[in-house]
């Protein structure tokens, strides 16, 4: 366990908020009218047996668990089923915000996001890890939940919420999950899961819809999520182990080094047992209140890391390449190169078809209020990346709604901060953000346009 034990007699409960958990006592510490819990195991470490487990029950202790550190992240530790909560200093039945990290299913924890801001405004926040990688998503013939353990993670920690929240000022009856990216994917997910169901009551999808797919060729798309067989397949023929004996005696470096294979979501598994995009599609999901949205410019910042500069030849070509001769055509018809580097009009094609669009669909599958995040100039939260147009790129409104990645707001820009989190907290609250379904809230610091992302190119 990485937290520390204490006597429950050395830490006074007025100096470090001391709450009953199903498990044991935890103390964290009292900073600027808010109650940091960090580092609360809500499952045992899934490690040795427990590897490519269900996450199984965490062992109660006795004394006080001193929870004033985050636990070790499960990039680089198997033991990492822990989870955050931050409540502020006298709450009673607040609404309760969980949120699920992105990091492409292979980096991330739950201890990278402040949330003062959220908590200010009146929520409970847990912030939580699951397993990330071939340990979360390695498949096996034979291995009971293979390829979700990562999504069971999820299930277990927002049942911690359930059975706990309360003791923390927290109402277990209003519970909104909420994620960006692969944390969108996964809150997305969850609305399709049965094993879900009465877990959460709001949900918050940012810059993930279900329907997420990248371009792989004529008439293909990559999407987030990964049939159970075929995990299955390629689990028998990575390791040269012949039976999950086998498997659980590989290091941590062998199993990491799996990952580049195994970083998708598996369905047709007790944790997702079906496609989620075929669930939508069919209306099996819970019907609870969804706020769903997008960056106005999600892909520049893959366009830059993963294209050299472009000329109208080399564009046409990444076109081709990636949805064939007939339909790159009609695509730089609806976004025509622009006389300069043209990775300017590819960004825009790859972020109305992977992410503007899907998300309008998810909206109109689950009647989603919407959003568009579309500051033009938000700072970069990506080291060392090139100078480009990124606009309102991928995970550009996270500083606005958590302190993320060293960024600090001022003026114009702080004020929009404060307008986003007041939504978010209200849609917690009322299950309204504050606008109808029929529009599509735009943040900025100024007055932008409505986009047309091409929707109906992008269908056809």
């Amino acid at each position: 366990m990485a937290a520390v034990l204490v006597a429950a007699t050395a830490v006074p409960a007025h100096a470090a908020g001391i709450v009953r958990s199903d498990t044991g006592f935890v103390s964290g510490t009292i900073i600027d009218a808010q109650r940091s819990f960090q580092g609360i195991p809500f499952a045992a470490p899934p490690a040795g047996e427990n590897r490519w487990r269900d996450p199984q029950p965490a062992k109660p202790w006795q004394g006080v668990l001193k929870a004033d550190k985050p636990g070790p992240r499960c990039e680089t530790d198997e033991d990492c089923l822990y989870l955050n909560v931050t409540t502020p200093l006298k709450a009673t039945n607040r609404p309760v915000l969980v949120w699920i990290h992105g990091g492409g299913f292979t980096s991330g924890a739950g201890s990278d996001y402040g949330v003062d801001q959220l908590v200010r405004n009146g929520s409970v926040v847990v912030t939580t890890n699951y397993r990330l990688g071939a340990f979360g998503y390695f498949g096996f013939p034979g291995l009971d939940g293979s390829g979700a353990f990562g999504l069971r993670d999820q299930q277990a920690a927002l049942g911690w919420v359930q059975r706990n929240i309360r003791q923390f000022g927290g109402n277990p009856h209003n519970v909104t999950l909420f994620g960006a990216s692969a944390g969108g994917l996964s809150t997305c997910a969850q609305l399709t899961s049965p094993k879900a169901k009465g877990l959460f009551h709001r949900a918050i999808i940012q810059s993930g819809p279900c329907q997420f797919g990248t371009p792989a060729g004529e008439n293909q798309i990559q999407h987030a999520w990964a049939k159970r067989e075929d995990v299955e397949r390629a689990g028998a023929q990575a390791t040269g182990c012949a039976d999950v004996a086998c498997l659980r005696r590989l290091t941590v470096e062998q199993v990491t080094a799996l990952t580049p294979r195994f970083s998708s979501p598996a369905y047709d598994t007790e944790a997702l047992p079906e496609n989620p995009i075929t669930a939508l599609r069919e209306g099996r999901f819970h019907r609870i209140p969804v706020l769903a949205g997008t960056a106005r410019d999600e892909f520049s910042v893959f366009a830059a890391m993963f294209y050299p500069p472009l000329d109208a030849a080399a564009y046409q070509q990444a076109l081709t390449e990636g949805f064939g001769a007939a339909k790159a055509q009609r695509i730089l018809a609806a976004y025509p190169p622009r006389g300069g580097d043209e990775r300017v009009p590819l960004s825009a094609a790859l972020s109305d078809m992977t992410s503007a669009c899907p998300t309008a669909e998810l909206r109109a599958q689950t009647h989603a209020f919407g959003y568009e995040f579309a500051e033009p100039d938000p700072p970069m939260i990506f080291p060392g990346m090139p100078d480009f147009p990124y606009g309102a790129y991928h995970g550009s409104e996270l500083p606005f709604l958590m302190r993320y990645a060293g960024v600090e707001l001022a003026g114009k820009q702080q004020k929009l901060s404060e307008e986003m989190v007041r939504a978010w907290t209200r849609f917690a609250r009322t299950g309204h953000p504050g606008w109808s379904r029929q529009d599509v809230r735009l943040f900025a610091t100024e007055q932008v346009a409505p986009a047309d992302h091409r929707c109906d190119l992008w269908a056809s």
